[in-house]
């Protein structure tokens, strides 16, 4: 593709965000539109959206969970970026949190990170729960600016990697001693307004949210156009059930089991 074709679909992305109206696949238009591409993309984004006063804090890895391959066609992990813009403290959305300006928005109960130093490839798990300064549990809202959610691995990619906004609950300090285990064999609830929507086991996420960041760090080790990890970025690492669809009034609860961190709660508005 021509460097202007890049630019073109980042531009069009964007303007969904602006103008809050859905785009047709991006992979329609411009056949042969493909992961590498798509990443070229995701730089462009990035420039695009820092230019009107964005600030990337951290990376979110879409499509870890390989029981939701098949419902969207998308057979192998994605990430995009997200900013400070989109990332919120959810202790602070005890009012509700408004849905307004999202596509079609989905919920997904995920573990993150917050890296104290810098990861590198080739590092084992337990090397990479060094570099961890804190871990929490929350929400992502996913959406897609493509209508009915219809779209390829590529389009994802383009469009912030499905990213709307990450809410995030209590940050505990990491205790290798303590988690490493736990990160790889807990289960959660998912429920709406009190009743469970789905289940969900720590090995969904490529075995284990540990081992999901891990796949990142590889992957942007062989990105030529988007830089590495770095201290002090969030990294969230997927659904850890199904992305179920939300809506205004609905009150959305975790409950863990074999996990020593915060259920969550949040209710939309």
């Amino acid at each position: 593709m021509m460097t202007s074709d890049i630019d073109q679909i980042a531009r069009a992305a964007v303007a969904a965000l602006e103008s809050g109206e859905p785009v047709g696949s991006f992979s329609a238009r411009y056949p042969g539109f493909d992961l590498d591409q798509a990443y070229r993309v995701t730089a462009a984004v990035r420039a695009l959206r820092e230019a009107r006063g964005e600030r990337v804090v951290g990376r979110k890895i879409g499509f870890t969970n390989r029981r939701i391959w098949v419902e969207y066609g998308v057979y192998a992990p994605i990430w995009g970026y997200i900013y400070d813009r989109t990332v919120f403290d959810l202790a602070a959305s005890g009012d509700g949190f408004a849905l307004a300006g999202l596509f079609e928005p989905r919920i997904e109960p995920e573990i993150m990170f917050g890296l104290a130093r810098a990861p590198e490839a080739g590092m084992d798990e337990a090397a990479l729960l060094s570099c961890m300064e804190w871990v929490a549990h929350g929400f992502e809202i996913v959406q897609s600016i493509f209508p009915a959610w219809k779209f390829s691995a590529a389009d994802t990619v383009a469009a912030f990697g499905l990213h709307g906004a990450l809410l995030i609950g209590p940050r505990y300090p990491v205790s290798k001693s303590a988690r490493h285990e736990a990160l790889r064999n807990f289960e959660i609830d998912l429920a709406r307004n009190g009743m469970v929507e789905d289940h969900g086991h720590a090995e969904n996420v490529l075995g284990g949210p540990l081992s999901a960041l891990k796949h990142l760090v590889e992957l942007l080790a062989r990105d030529p156009v988007n830089p590495p990890l770095a201290a002090g970025e969030i990294v969230t690492t997927g659904t850890l059930t199904r992305a179920l669809p939300v809506a205004s009034g609905e009150t959305w609860t975790t409950r863990f089991t074999g996990l020593a961190l915060a259920p969550a709660r949040l209710r939309f508005v």
